[in-house]
C-alpha cells in the first residue's frame, strides 16, 4: 500500500509535473521568491501573483535522520530509510526521501538530484538520490 500526499488544486501544478518527471516550485511574479511547499501567498511580498517555475532538481542534503521504526504501516516493508532536508540549488528547500544508496551512507553536505517514481497510478513522487 502507498501512501500518497494530499493533492489540492494550490498543488497540482507540482503534481502534474513530478508525473512528468520534472521539478517544478512555486514563484511570486512580483519579488521573484522561490517557496516550497506552495501557499496562497508569498511568503516575502505576501503578492497573490504566483507561478511556478521548473528547477534544475540538484541539491545539497542539509540534514536527515534515519527512520528504523515504522511511522506508518504503509512504510513497515520499507525500514530502514532516510528522510532528508535538500536545499535546492535554486535555494528552497524540500523534505524527501533518499534513495540510490543505503540509508547509513547518507551525509549532511552530499550532492543529490531528484528522481521519479510512479508510486500508484497517477502518482508520481520525487526522491533524491547521491549524485554522480
Amino acid at each position: 500500500m502507498a501512501v500518497v500526499p494530499g493533492m489540492t488544486e494550490l498543488t497540482a501544478p507540482y503534481w502534474e509535473a513530478a508525473r512528468e518527471g520534472r521539478l517544478v516550485i512555486q514563484e511570486c511574479r512580483s519579488c521573484g521568491q522561490l517557496s516550497h511547499p506552495p501557499l496562497p501567498a508569498c511568503p516575502r511580498c505576501h503578492g497573490r501573483d504566483l507561478g511556478w517555475r521548473e528547477v534544475s532538481g540538484t541539491g545539497t542534503v542539509y540534514t536527515y535522520t534515519l527512520v528504523r521504526h515504522p511511522t506508518h504501516f504503509a512504510f513497515a516493508d520499507q525500514i530502514p530509510y532516510a528522510i532528508a532536508l535538500v536545499e535546492l540549488a535554486e535555494g528552497p528547500w524540500l523534505i524527501t526521501g533518499i534513495t540510490g544508496c543505503p540509508p547509513d551512507e547518507v551525509r549532511a553536505g552530499m550532492p543529490v538530484r531528484a528522481v521519479f517514481r510512479e508510486v500508484t497510478d497517477g502518482v508520481t513522487l520525487p526522491y533524491f538520490e547521491p549524485a554522480p
